[in-house]
């Protein structure tokens, strides 16, 4: 037999008795020094190899929405998925579970072997800037989903790690923020969001979070023991946020890995702890041992069978970023205007500018590089027959400040291929390397700027499409110099004012010059940036592009308006992007940017068959909600975004989502907003009431209700639910099973999804109003007939004090299809 073949079949596979007692060997025979360096990333994205041992360097990526690998190339694309508040929307473990697949699938072709997500914060506040890259308002919905997407991702063999621990639902301050959460709050909700994902779905990896909770730091918190460790049995890695480890500290926690390296907190500083005992042996030999265990599962660890020997079937990352747009997409108003019959038009008007340049993803560290992006305009036009006429307006300009040149539009003069040409000089102004790039967004986080670079030289052609006067710059963070047509307009320093790292990514310092052009007319563009003599994190970001400038806001809005009126329909695509909802800030407040709701009034005046699609991760106030006949939220939708709207529009899909989250009204209604800390503190002040849970109890105190309920979500055909059945009688700690026959009593496909919440009318504690206790979904042809089991965890019954307690008696199932609905309910007696 082959000698390697042979080695492979006798290795001990990671997880076994065998493979453990051997880690811990090696472990062991380390030295101190070491254990110390393994404990510290080797750079920005990877862990120090100890060849000796048969030990590589195990790579990290982010994120919860596709897989960037160590770059932010372009050339290195990357499918682009629906955004976490689409995914969740989708109420689908199944959904989750391919999801998580195409990540795991992904890493592997990037040579990744630990994914930076889910981040499963929950959505506190609409205003939190990342609510888009979290999951949902309620524990129970994002556990399940976060339990699904961690296996699918792990089901490749790739490690999965759950974000941020702990109590991180905002971006204000979020470096030092204190969280001040009661305990009966931290586990019923903060906690709970985490649980299924390391006890069901075995999470590898979690990421500490930057804030502190209840005055200590994430990195330095008990909470890394209990739960995580004792009572979950997570066994594997806790990595930090990038810097989030702050002192020797974190070492003396359940932190096992810091980065990024490879100068940290720890290091030398570590060593000497160890050494003068502030610090144990067996607390380093502990840490060490989990980052050999994480290289064994993931196959950096020679010796050893990684965890997954097998690999599923692959799957078609498009078609899944696809499909769960259009299962996430939620409709959420329809006077009978939807589904559009394609054959029954001959004109569409399809109007706003996120029509045409689709917002697919948020700011921030989930930004990944895809190899294409499918905007509404486009996927209506591919979708339509070649006889329906499709007209654009852009109606209202959204996009604040410099947008990236369209790819299409730039030719690179110095290697005659599309794009841009990048060139990396020395001091002297020699030429160390260069590199032909496709876009105009250079992003560099950690490696691909070669040594010795002072400064980076870019050189394009940009051609107008239009006429008329266009408005160019250059947006970074330095000093930069920028010349158009040969002619140099800027050349000075770029100052950050808000020290925010995704502020800089997506919404940079910025210098704009107008300059005027014929249609079709080519400038060319020159730009070079003074790289600065020292960095912490070897982080640059140059941002060439073109900023709308809209001298005549009515105009267009008029422009609009006569497109509607002489079109069959009119599509509005109306939203926010990445430089509104973002890592880093939160956002100011729930508006839609610019003169969007103006735009919708407009049209929908003019034309009452009116469809508006929000493209936005997270809510937004929608005050033309009546007033349109359709309505439908699409989220941030990932690369396949507007062939999933087209397939939803015209009826060849179902809209399967419901709401994650809930939407409010106005800005003043919503009940738990604040998201800035005051004295450095943010105090969750509103305890076990959030989300949905707080909007119930507002309206039960006679305050506002929202625009739009938790789990709410239509559909292009109608069910029924038959009588509902659960025990009369559960003993406290076990499982519960409720079964409701459903009916599509409609005349084409569709899906449902029976939510099950709990109440208890007369407690002896404080409780919600009511609380979601389970789901299930279900899909039916017309007259399909299905009996949905809806499984009920028994902790969904226990309250926490000092423990989990039951309080013994009658609570109430309530089975339905949104946290408002006219409930179908049954008695059910805890023992």
């Amino acid at each position: 037999m082959n000698p390697t073949l042979a080695a492979a079949v006798t290795a001990p596979q990671a997880g076994s008795p065998d493979a453990e007692a051997k880690i811990r060997e090696l472990a062991t025979s380390l030295s101190l020094e070491q254990q110390v360096q393994l404990l510290t990333g080797a750079d920005v994205w990877s862990t120090h190899a100890i060849p000796e041992i048969g030990l590589s360097r195990i790579v990290m990526s982010d994120g919860p929405a596709g897989v960037r690998g160590e770059d932010f190339d372009e050339r290195h694309d990357s499918v682009s998925l629906p955004s976490s508040s689409a995914l969740s929307a989708t109420w689908s473990v199944e959904t989750a579970h391919r999801y998580g697949q195409i990540l795991g699938q992904e890493a592997r072709r990037k040579g990744v072997h630990a994914v930076l997500g889910p981040t499963i914060n929950l959505h506190r506040s609409p205003l939190g800037g990342r609510h888009f890259e979290c999951m949902s308002e309620d524990p129970r919905l994002t556990a399940t989903m976060a339990a699904g997407y961690v296996a699918g991702v792990q089901s490749m063999g790739v490690g999965a790690t759950p974000k941020h621990y702990l109590a991180n639902e905002a971006e204000t301050e979020r470096f030092t923020a204190d969280s001040i959460v009661d305990e009966r709050p931290l586990r019923e909700l903060y906690l709970a969001a985490f649980e299924d994902a390391i006890t069901e779905a075995r999470a590898w990896l979690v990421m500490s979070s930057y804030n502190s909770i209840n005055g200590t730091t994430a990195s330095e918190n008990k909470l890394l023991e209990t739960p995580l460790s004792t009572e979950w049995d997570f066994d594997g890695v806790v990595v930090s946020d990038w810097t989030g480890v702050r002192s020797i500290d974190a070492a003396n926690a359940h932190q096992d890995l810091e980065m990024p390296g490879p100068v940290g907190h720890w290091g030398p500083k570590l060593l000497a702890a160890v050494n003068d005992g502030r610090v144990s042996r067996d607390a380093i030999l502990e840490k060490v041992t989990r980052i050999l265990r994480l290289a064994a599962r993931v196959g950096s660890l020679e010796g050893f069978a990684p965890a997954v020997t097998q690999l599923p079937t692959q799957l078609d990352g498009a078609a899944v970023a696809r499909e769960v747009a259009v299962r996430g997409a939620v409709l959420v108003r329809n006077k009978g205007l939807l589904p559009l019959d394609a054959k029954m038009l001959s004109s569409v008007a399809v109007i706003g500018h996120n029509a045409d340049e689709a917002r697919t993803q948020g700011g921030g560290s989930a930004t990944v590089m895809p190899k294409y992006t499918v905007s509404p305009l486009e996927g209506l036009r591919k979708a339509l027959p070649d006889d329906v006429t499709v007209a654009y307006a852009r109606g209202a300009k959204f996009a604040e400040g410099i947008q990236a040149f369209p790819r299409a539009s730039l030719h690179n003069p110095v290697s005659d291929v599309p794009g841009i040409r990048v060139t990396f000089l020395a001091e002297d102004g020699s030429e160390i390397s260069g590199e032909d790039r496709l876009a105009s967004h250079l992003i560099w986080f950690g490696i691909g700027i070669p040594d010795g670079a002072a400064s980076i030289r870019m050189e394009a052609d940009w051609t107008a499409e239009t006429a008329g006067v266009h408005h160019l710059g250059v947006g970074t963070v330095g000093q930069i110099r920028f010349v158009l047509d040969g002619t140099e307009v800027f050349n000075s320093e770029l100052e950050d004012d808000t020290e925010v790292l995704g502020a800089a990514l997506f919404d940079p310092p910025k210098t704009v010059h107008a300059i005027e052009t014929t249609a079709g007319q080519t400038v060319r563009i020159e730009a070079e940036y003074q790289l600065p003599a020292e960095q912490i994190i070897p982080f640059t970001a140059i941002l060439l592009g073109e900023e709308t400038i809209v001298t005549d806001p009515q105009a267009e809005i008029d422009a609009a308006v006569e497109a509607a009126r002489t079109s069959d329909v009119a599509v509005v695509v109306v939203g926010t992007n990445a430089a509104i909802e973002s890592e880093g800030f939160d956002r100011k407040d729930l508006n839609l940017p610019g003169y969007q709701n103006q735009l919708v009034d407009a049209v929908a005046a003019a034309n009452p068959r009116t469809v508006v699609v929000v493209n936005s991760g997270s809510p937004v106030l929608m005050p033309w909600l009546d007033k349109v006949d359709a309505v439908l939220l699409g989220w941030f939708g990932g690369q396949e975004f507007g062939n999933a709207i087209a397939d939803i529009l015209l009826g060849a899909q179902e809209p399967g989502g419901r709401l994650p989250t809930t939407w409010p009204a106005a800005l003043e209604d919503v009940p738990v907003l604040n998201t800035t800390p005051v004295a450095g503190k943010v105090v969750y002040s509103e305890g076990i009431h959030i989300g949905y849970r707080a909007w119930l109890k507002q309206e039960a105190e006679g305050g506002a209700a929202p625009a739009l309920p938790f789990g709410y979500g239509l559909g292009y055909t109608t069910f029924e639910f038959g009588k509902a059945h659960a025990p009369q009688a559960v003993t406290a700690g076990k499982d519960v099973v409720v079964h409701v026959p459903v009916k599509n009593t409609g005349t084409r496909t569709g899906r449902e999804v029976v939510q099950v919440y709990l109440e208890r009318p007369e407690s002896g504690v404080e409780r919600p109003v009511r609380w979601l206790a389970g789901y299930a979904g279900t899909h039916l042809a017309a007259n399909g007939t299905e009996s949905v089991e809806i499984s009920i965890p028994a902790k969904a019954f226990a309250h926490y004090d000092a423990g989990w307690q039951f309080e013994r008696g009658t609570f109430r199932l309530l089975v339905g299809r949104h946290a408002a609905d006219q409930f179908q309910s049954l008695d059910i007696e805890l023992r």
